[in-house]
Formats: C-alpha cells, structure tokens, sequence
C-alpha cells in the first residue's frame, strides 16, 4: 500500500492498495496502519465505521461537520462513485479548492479527507457502497451540508441526479453556509 499526498487539498492522502490477483479474484489490504502512521495520521483516531449504499445517479453531499470536524477515509468498496472533498479551512493554503476522484471496487483506492473538508459523492454504477471510517463519534447536531449544485463550487457531477435526500436538496449555498459559520 503506498501513501500519496492530494495537491489540491493539503493534508489529504490517497490510499492505494496493491492487490492480488489470480484466477479466484483478488485480495487486498484496504487499511495499514503503519502506511497511514507514515503520513503522520494516528490509525488509532478512527472511531466508527459506517456504509451506505447507493443506485446509479444517487448524489450525497456535501456534508462536513462543524466544532472540531472530522476526518475520514472514504473507500467505495463495490462499484463506483465520483467522489469530491472541498477544502473549508479557511487556514489552510488551499482554501476552498475542490478535487474530484473516481473511487472504485476496481482499485480499493481510500481517500483520507481532512477535518474541516466537505465531502459528497455520486454513484456511476448501478449499486456503489461506500465505507467511511470517521475520527470521532457522529452527531447530528453538528452536521453541516452545501447545496451539491452550487454555481460557486460547480462541481461537474458526471450524471444527472436521480435521488438525493431532502436536507440535500434544501442545503445552503457556500456562501450562505460561510457566512453562517463566521458570524
């Protein structure tokens, strides 16, 4: 497995596994922690795992925390998803940019998202699970989610969008969620 640093987003690490393959299928190790230790993230810090599942089309996001954040690596485990971190950390030298990934059963490939990044993601196949393993325990109260479509962070969704959810589909603008956040 070999770490590599996101340039678009600072503190942000692909995961990529090495897999093995013969005429069975494959095996592969989708979590290290001395790999992730490597990078001066402590594996220990990752307290709950959770799943979703999705069909073609279905977009989640983008949601992020507020308080102290959270961190998580996201992998698409089957499937395929389009999967999008923007950077909110108004200290940080990339400072509202976006990147986008292609996240696959294909691969295994984990996305480590920094606290204080906005994270969502679209399904491409027809059923795509997605595996997130967060820094610390959920809680509602703290949940923050941007308008997936807003015109200022135009994100090029790949599909059009066949379901999301309801606090998706009324989420504030960046704008709105920004200024919420510094008054």
């Amino acid at each position: 497995m070999k770490a590599t640093e996101v340039p678009e987003i600072a503190g942000a690490y692909l995961f990529e596994p090495t897999p093995y393959a013969d005429e069975r299928g494959f095996f592969c190790r989708t979590f290290d922690a001395e790999v992730v230790r490597s990078v001066g993230l402590d594996p220990d810090a990752f307290v709950q795992d959770s799943l979703s599942r999705s069909v073609r089309g279905v977009l989640r996001g983008l949601h992020l925390r507020s308080g102290a954040g959270e961190a998580k690596l996201v992998r698409c485990s089957y499937g395929s998803v389009f999967d999008v971190a923007v950077d909110l950390r108004t200290d940080s030298p990339t400072y509202r940019n976006r990147a986008f990934f292609e996240l696959s059963d294909e691969t295994q490939t984990t996305l480590y998202i920094p606290a204080g990044c906005a994270h969502g993601f679209q399904a491409l196949t027809e059923t795509a699970d997605v595996s997130y393993r967060i820094d610390r325990p959920h809680d509602p109260a703290e949940d923050v989610t941007i308008a997936f479509d807003d015109p200022e962070l135009a994100i090029p969704w790949p599909l059009p969008v066949t379901s999301t959810s309801q606090r998706d589909r009324e989420a504030p603008s960046l704008a709105e969620v920004l200024q919420h956040t510094e008054s």
